[in-house]
């Protein structure tokens, strides 16, 4: 009764979702080389025109002031197409204020957002017309995420280049959030999003888009778990040997199943677990506490005109942000060039954060927190600086880990024993994310490329019996 059950299981299944398999296979080979689009730190900074700082821009406090809110978190002048902007910071969402006259600095106007977008073209030598397909959106394809929900709604601009660049700006705050060209669009559409089903008007449904990815990718799993043991006990004794009994494509997938067999299950698992969210395993999510115990109450107050007058002529942004209670300056001059400064202190300027800056936050999480260390590059937990070569803190609190950012003091991530395995469970066993193998870079694209295509193969074999089961006759 249980073979029956397993025969039977596996049969429709594979059936119905053969097809998925490998698409899921041939897609993934397509994102190991083309990512979702994403605008980097790099690219955005990149595409920013040094600062025009005049003598009648207001201070970073009179901003605060203005915006009267109450959590401020981060502060940053830049410039735009229609003069410098603060844009400020909590974890209530960002607003923009115009430095000249602390007026809202929202894009209200098609021609503003025209000419921000041009001037982001600009500065990245793209060839950009001065007129342009400008239109205003929610979202779409390369937009549904959740990261731009604090920036909608959005203007996209399509730039009449070689490339077919289009550019995305956000209304809210007049900032260039994204950048796709032609090439990127057409093979995300062959890799991401045929992989994820993302189209958006499924995906802006969020938890739909979730239960349906869950539910898809467990079945997937109970199908192949089903086909591992009925695999297994199909073999038959030749002599010494354990040999298929089957014949044509039956034989071909039974044994391309068993060559693939630890690969396909720890796949299809890793893959149904990338729509945990939160259902296994924690999301390590940072309270308000925790935030509040890394910035300290920052006194934003100091801030003043005189402030205005020790930034750097050439810096392209300036951001000031709070640490243990003390103010930072962090001058942005190239997206690899910056300099640190503690307002009001008398030390030299620095790169980046030294460790003793971070030490006091330790004591501000809990008692049970030792001192910050530098994370290795080759740590199993690592995860890198928004400057290239910057390093990365972390403070161990028990079982609980947080990784503190030495070019901006921003918290990067906290983990837990859950999120930890999680790293391991999802990212290794679905990326070929392991230690062993991030000094051959080469060789890890050899097996994820030659792993799926196999399985792609295999797939095929499924696809093949099951439209034979089906046919008339």
């Amino acid at each position: 009764m249980m073979l029956r059950v397993l025969v039977v299981t596996h049969r429709w299944l594979g059936i119905v979702l053969a097809p998925l398999f490998a698409m899921w296979f041939a897609s993934g080979i397509v994102m190991h080389f083309v990512p979702f689009p994403q605008l980097s730190e790099s690219e955005r900074l990149s595409g920013l025109s040094p600062l025009k700082l005049e003598s009648s821009l207001h201070a970073p406090a009179d901003a605060v002031i203005a915006l009267g809110m109450t959590d401020v978190r981060r502060i940053r002048l830049m410039q735009r197409a229609d003069g410098p902007v603060y844009i400020i910071s909590g974890t209530s969402g960002s607003t923009a204020l115009r430095a000249s006259d602390l007026a809202p600095a929202g894009v209200t106007s098609s021609p503003l957002a025209l000419v921000i977008g041009a001037d982001y073209a600009r500065q990245h030598s793209i060839k950009a017309a001065d007129s342009g397909k400008l239109t205003l959106i929610d979202r779409d394809q390369w937009t549904v995420a959740e990261r731009y929900h604090r920036y909608r709604p959005l203007y996209r601009l399509a730039l009449d280049d070689d490339a077919k660049t289009e550019v995305y700006v956000s209304a809210k705050t007049g900032e260039v959030v994204l950048d796709t060209t032609r090439w990127e669009r057409g093979w995300n559409f062959v890799g991401s999003v045929v992989h994820w089903i993302y189209p958006p008007q499924l995906r802006s449904r969020r938890a739909l888009w979730s239960s349906i990815l869950w539910w898809l990718s467990l079945a997937a799993f109970v199908s192949v778990l089903a086909g591992v043991v009925l695999g297994l006990l199909r073999l038959r004794l030749d002599g010494k040997r354990r040999v298929s009994p089957y014949r044509g494509m039956h034989w071909w997938h039974h044994v391309l199943g068993l060559l693939t067999l630890i690969f396909v299950v720890t796949w299809i698992f890793s893959g149904w677990l990338s729509m945990d969210d939160g259902l296994l395993f924690s999301r390590a999510r940072t309270s308000n506490a925790e935030i509040a115990a890394i910035s300290g109450a920052p006194p934003w107050d100091r801030l003043t005109d005189e402030e205005l007058r020790q930034i750097n002529p050439s810096a392209r942004e300036v951001e000031w942000f709070a640490l243990d209670g003390k103010l930072f300056r962090r001058e942005i001059t190239a997206p690899t060039a910056q300099r640190l400064t503690e307002i009001g202190s008398a030390g030299l300027e620095r790169q980046f954060l030294p460790v003793r800056s971070v030490r006091p936050i330790a004591l501000q999480l809990g008692p049970g927190c030792g001192d910050p260390t530098e994370v290795d590059r080759t740590d199993n937990y690592a995860i890198a600086s928004i400057v290239e070569n910057a390093p990365v803190y972390r403070i161990i609190c028990g079982d609980v880990w947080y990784d503190i950012d030495a070019a901006n003091g921003a918290l990067l991530q906290k983990t837990d024993p859950s999120r930890r395995a999680y790293r391991w469970l999802y990212r290794a066993l679905h990326t070929l994310d392991f230690p062993i193998l991030a000094a051959w870079p080469t060789l890890r694209t050899v097996l994820i490329v030659s792993l799926c295509a196999i399985g792609f193969v295999f797939s095929l074999t499924g696809i093949v019996i099951g439209w034979r089961r089906l046919r008339p006759g």
